[in-house]
């Protein structure tokens, strides 16, 4: 069974940061100083556990252009399980829950592979591919109505 929740004690900001080191730091080779920055303190952060085991995490933070989801890491041995989706919806209720007026733009910055995972929840790619922290991305954004709880 697949649980993704917001965090907010430090022992699951350990966590949290443990999964992004594996991913991206250990497996993808992002720079430490890449990885973690001045947003940790003011993004929502997200751990998914299966059968109560961490998995993977994902956090969203207001930018001066919309809302911004980023950090999507999901543990090796836990890939292929829907993990990924879970966290992305997850994250995409919290921000419509979160938000009393409405979202000028919600998007990110999604790593090649991940590309299908965003666009089954109406994810678009706009603009070039650009690199990020040394890998291929596509800036994708949710035009207004696209995501659905369904």
């Amino acid at each position: 069974m697949i649980n993704v929740s917001p965090i907010s004690s430090p022992p699951d900001m350990d966590i949290v940061f443990a999964i992004r080191r594996q991913v991206f730091v250990e497996e993808q080779h992002v720079d430490a100083r890449e990885e973690y920055d001045e947003f940790e303190s003011t993004s929502t952060h997200f751990l998914a556990r299966v059968d109560g085991e961490p998995a993977g995490t994902a956090r969203w933070r207001r930018t001066s252009n919309g809302v911004k989801l980023e950090r999507f890491a999901v543990l090796t041995q836990f890939r292929g399980y829907g993990v990924g989706k879970a966290l992305v919806r997850a994250v995409l209720d919290d921000v419509f829950s979160q938000q009393p007026e409405p979202i000028e733009r919600i998007y990110l910055h999604a790593q090649l592979t991940a590309m299908p995972l965003y666009a089954g929840f109406g994810f678009v790619p706009v603009g070039p591919m650009f690199e990020e922290a040394g890998i291929q991305h596509y800036k994708m954004v949710l035009p207004g109505s696209a995501y659905s709880k369904e």
